[in-house]
């Protein structure tokens, strides 16, 4: 279906008004007004219904288990009405592909959520958007949405995380120094910022996945700032291995949960564990911390704009991006850069930091209100991602206690050691693809 010009205003409107509330307003109501904006444009494009003509046909096998045209379909149109960003077609596959390797560890183990875990989960999920469960399906339906793709986008979600759990739990130790090094995260009037070095290794394929946990290893016995510095210069593809892989002094608040905890407990010139990002593995050095008078967030949600220049890393795309660059200020101005350009070419979020894709949030650490990073391509390597910290809005802590400390530890830990596991599975996967397109 063709969209008007005052349909596509309207959709921008509604996008708008999601993107540009006052800081003050509650998280949930951004999401809401962001999950309408995703249902009307949804409706214009006929996205809700647009399935396969065999609504059964396979898609792809993961070991036994088929996904089916339906099921693509299905996930597609709700990741439309969450205003999903990029290519929703390849998200919603990467998510059923992801989420049957998951759902196949949690019949190995034996695991199936209970109906009332899902319902609670179902709750919590449509709470985010100050709605209740019935309410929420009675939005999704409007899109074509079963109640069904809902309930077993949740439950997978349980059942996985109860995996984890009863894989790893009880085998992670806490130490006290870790928690005494997190708590001058947390406590009033203690903020703490660091100096870091950064080598990031490509890792595209298994193969090259493999490679770079072992190169990582290696690094991580590093204990000094020439050392890493030399390796950084030797196998980082960051555009900081000018620098030797040095970056500027930054807020631990501002860095993903999951990689500030494995920084805190460093001594300087040590080196973390590998961490996981899109195409590749990260290991970052400690050079200096130290505590400052700004009170230190408890949360931290981004505001933040990325618009997708055709080319990769292109002399051709880079010069377009810094004409871009001459010409704005603030993220409202990339609208005016983005008119009569597919709506996918720009995408704004504002999120909790420890919802952003994890490369996104390591840029954006870097950055300040206004600033903007050319780092990063998209996964194909098509387009060169221009990143832009939009703002950022922070809440100041309240009393935390020790428990509560060990408990955010062992979950970031136990986070990384999911992800490390669904890579594992998915390597050893039987995966067949029945559609080129």
């Amino acid at each position: 279906m063709t969209k008007s010009r005052s349909d596509k205003k309207m959709v921008n409107r509604m996008a708008n008004t999601r993107i540009n509330s006052a800081p003050g307003k509650h998280l949930g109501q951004r999401l809401l007004s962001g999950m309408l904006a995703g249902l009307l444009i949804l409706v214009m494009t006929g996205a809700g219904t647009a399935v396969a003509q065999d609504l059964f046909a396979p898609v792809k096998k993961i070991n036994e288990r088929v996904i089916t045209a339906y099921e693509l379909s299905q996930r597609m149109a709700f990741l439309t009405i969450l205003k999903a960003p990029g290519d929703i077609r390849k998200l919603a596959l990467e998510q059923l592909t992801d989420e049957a390797l998951q759902r196949q560890a949690a019949d190995i183990a034996d695991i199936e959520p209970s109906a009332e875990e899902v319902l609670a989960g179902m709750e919590e999920f449509t709470g985010r958007f100050n709605l209740d469960v019935e309410t929420f399906n009675k939005i999704i339906a409007q899109g074509g949405i079963a109640p069904e793709t809902f309930r077993d986008f949740v439950s997978g979600g349980i059942a996985w995380r109860a995996v984890v759990r009863a894989r790893w739990a009880g085998r992670i130790t806490i130490t006290e120094d870790e928690i005494d090094r997190q708590l001058a995260l947390t406590r009033p009037g203690a903020g703490v910022r660091v100096l870091l070095s950064e080598i990031i290794l490509p890792a595209q394929t298994p193969p090259q996945m493999q490679a770079a946990n072992a190169r990582a290893s290696e690094l991580g016995a590093i204990t000094t700032l020439p050392a890493f510095a030399s390796a950084a210069r030797r196998f980082s593809v960051a555009p900081s291995r000018g620098r030797s892989g040095r970056l500027d002094w930054m807020d631990i608040a501002n860095l993903p949960p999951a990689v500030a905890a494995k920084i805190l407990p460093l001594a300087p010139g040590h080196v973390t564990e590998p961490i996981p990002v899109k195409n590749g593995v990260a290991v970052f050095q400690l050079r200096a911390l130290e505590e400052t008078d700004v009170p230190a967030p408890t949360d931290v949600t981004v505001d933040y704009a990325t618009f997708l220049i055709p080319g990769g890393r292109s002399e051709k795309a880079l010069t377009q991006a810094a004409s871009i660059r001459a010409k704005v200020d603030t993220c409202d101005d990339l609208y005016a850069v983005a008119q009569d350009l597919p709506e996918e070419q720009l995408q704004r979020e504002a999120l909790p930091i420890g919802q952003i894709p994890t490369n996104y949030a390591l840029e954006l650490a870097k950055l300040d209100e206004g600033e903007s990073s050319t780092a990063l391509t998209s996964a194909s390597g098509q387009n060169l991602v221009f990143l832009m910290l939009c703002s950022r809005i922070r809440d100041l802590p309240e009393e935390i206690s020790r428990d509560d400390i060990r408990r955010q530890l062992t979950n970031g830990r136990l986070q990384n050691l999911a992800t490390a596991y669904l890579d594992e599975l998915r390597a050893a996967a039987h995966i067949e693809d029945y559609l080129t397109q």
